[in-house]
């Protein structure tokens, strides 16, 4: 058995935050014949609406995920990355194509403004947590071959092999990418921000049907972690 789980470090943080998980099995990442050709820019359009005050940390979202990150430690220039999608949005130079599955989803991070992080499911070792680091827990980013170290202190999703996610929802590892081959994926969406939990049910929701319309996936194990219903068991 496998599971998400929230360790009390993080709560001790953020004991108001609710993180959508959910898992898409039996994947063809390869078969995009379903996906509206306009679906990414479509997302991206309507993305401006969450940031249309300058700077963009003016912005509720933005400011939200901000003030957030200036509660534990960060590398430095470390930003969410919902706060990149917008910002790329904002500034018409939205995010492209990339692939079926990472399209569907970032289609719903950029129309309803929440993170949502996709990893392979089938290269996650042991247990995920969603914890406080001790420093210097092993990390390689999407894109990149040198290894990395999380800080003491910084919040870091980890499995038992290493980092999954520096910075919270900052950068993914290369490990876990969802790439065209990707059979299994583990979702996690989170919200910080108490007065959006209507639009947080909505996205999840969303991307349930994006992915059943879509990719023809069935999405039915749909759950809200919480301080009160810290985990979430994503292989039996």
């Amino acid at each position: 058995m496998q599971k998400i789980i929230v360790d009390p470090e993080f709560w001790e943080i953020f004991p108001d935050v609710e993180i959508a998980c959910m898992t898409a099995r039996d994947i063809d990442n390869h078969d995009d014949s379903n996906v509206p050709d306009n679906l990414i820019q479509h997302a991206n359009e309507v993305a401006k609406k969450w940031v249309p005050d300058d700077p963009i940390s003016a912005n509720p979202v933005v400011h939200a995920w901000r003030e957030a990150y200036r509660k534990f430690k960060t590398k430095k220039g470390a930003r969410n990355a919902v706060e990149n999608l917008l910002k790329r949005a904002k500034n018409d130079k939205g995010v492209g194509n990339i692939n079926p599955v990472v399209d569907v989803y970032n289609s719903v991070s950029l129309e309803y403004a929440f993170p949502i992080a996709a990893e392979d499911l089938d290269n996650i070792v042991g247990d995920v947590h969603l914890t406080v680091a001790k420093g210097g827990e092993p990390f390689v980013p999407i894109g990149e071959d040198e290894p990395e170290e999380a800080l003491p202190g910084e919040v870091i999703y980890r499995d038992e092999q290493g980092v999954l996610s520096r910075c919270w929802a900052w950068r993914d590892s290369s490990r876990v990418e969802a790439t065209d081959n990707t059979k299994n994926l583990l979702f996690y969406m989170e919200n910080i921000q108490p007065d959006r939990k209507d639009d947080h049910t909505e996205a999840g929701e969303q991307l349930i049907k994006r992915f059943k319309d879509y990719l023809d996936i069935d999405i039915n194990d749909l759950t809200i972690i919480s301080k009160d219903n810290p985990e979430f068991v994503f292989n039996n």
